[in-house]
């Protein structure tokens, strides 16, 4: 089958990170475990870009490419009882892009029947990342207010739609006015076009002066300080990204001492089996009936033919996009 690998490589422009397409062995599903064939699979800076996330492994072996995907089973593992072969599911997994991947049963979650595999494809990373933020976390309740520093990349869309289906305000901010017009129609209630932490005291005036119950910040250290500052009394902030490359953030202490705020870290990368399957089994319990009633639905941007992933890396890299990137799977059955 045919299937992408990440190389670390020496060229600037590739940002140490190159995809090639390979020619390798259809895998077949362990114990636990489906075999999936991928009809899309969903994009993501943190596994593709150095910079946000992606950082060169020091080693020289391939990686697979790709973290979610949606599609039919089409082979159950020893121990797998939920699942059928012909069931249609999303889920997230290691190597993606590609015409057939394993997935851990645990990871697997229904495709709504009015979604196609595209925007199948945009949920499951996005909405988990989301659902960790917003519930897990963030604890957001109807009618507090969410702040998110840069609401136009797949996540801030993602955390916008979401809290909007719980009942809050949404303020987001943007480097671009037309995206944000575009958030208009997702319920967005406040877009402030900026790419800086000038955005503290719209927030504070939009929330009465009171700030942002929870904040999220897609960005990084350059809006970090700003985004705390934008809290209110027993604030929330979630740190997930960091498209500016900045690592660095100052924290005012008097603030977080006086204001009793909380900052926390979102990631999956230390996370056990176990805590993972706990996180699907809640998103699975909370939110999956939310897209199945259509109250939640993922904006793909762009969909790239499974040839073209180069071209929607780049597009990615460029920030041309407001919501999801998805690569279609492979014509070839």
């Amino acid at each position: 089958m045919r299937a992408y690998r990440l190389h670390e490589t020496l060229h600037e422009a590739n940002a140490g990170l190159e995809l090639r397409l390979h020619d390798v062995p259809r895998p077949e599903p362990g114990a636990g475990q489906l075999l999936v064939r991928v009809r899309a699979a969903g994009l993501n800076r943190g596994e593709l870009i150095v910079g946000h996330g992606a950082l060169p492994s020091g080693g020289s072996a391939p990686r697979p490419a790709g973290g979610e995907a949606a599609g039919e089973v089409v082979g159950v593992g020893a121990g797998v009882d939920a699942w059928r072969v012909g069931d249609r599911v999303m889920g997230r997994c290691s190597g993606a892009f590609a015409e057939f991947v394993r997935m851990e049963a645990y990871e697997a979650m229904a495709v709504p029947a009015a979604f196609d595999w595209t925007q199948a494809a945009a949920v499951p990373l996005v909405f988990m990342v989301v659902y960790d933020m917003l519930v897990m976390q963030g604890h957001l309740r109807a009618g507090e207010t969410l702040l998110v520093a840069g609401v136009t990349s797949g996540v801030g869309v993602g955390a916008l739609q979401a809290a909007k289906a719980i009942g809050s305000k949404v303020i987001g901010t943007s480097g671009s006015a037309a995206k944000l017009l575009r958030l208009a129609a997702e319920g967005l209630d406040l877009g402030v076009p900026t790419r800086g932490p000038d955005f503290v005291d719209t927030v504070l005036q939009a929330s009465g002066g009171r700030g942002a119950d929870l904040a999220i910040d897609a960005v990084g250290g350059s809006v970090f300080a700003a985004c705390l500052r934008a809290l209110a009394y027993e604030g929330r902030l979630a740190m997930v990204g960091y498209v500016d490359g900045s690592l660095r953030a100052e924290i005012d202490l008097a603030a977080l001492h006086a204001k009793r705020l909380m900052v926390f870290g979102v990631s999956n990368k230390l996370r056990t089996p176990q805590q993972r399957a706990e996180q699907v089994s809640g998103f699975t319990r909370d939110w999956l009936p939310l897209l199945h009633a259509g109250r939640i639905r993922p904006l793909v941007d762009r969909v790239y033919p499974f040839d073209r992933l180069d071209e929607a890396k780049a597009c990615m890299e460029a920030g041309a996009h407001v919501g999801k990137i998805v690569l279609a799977g492979s014509a070839d059955d």
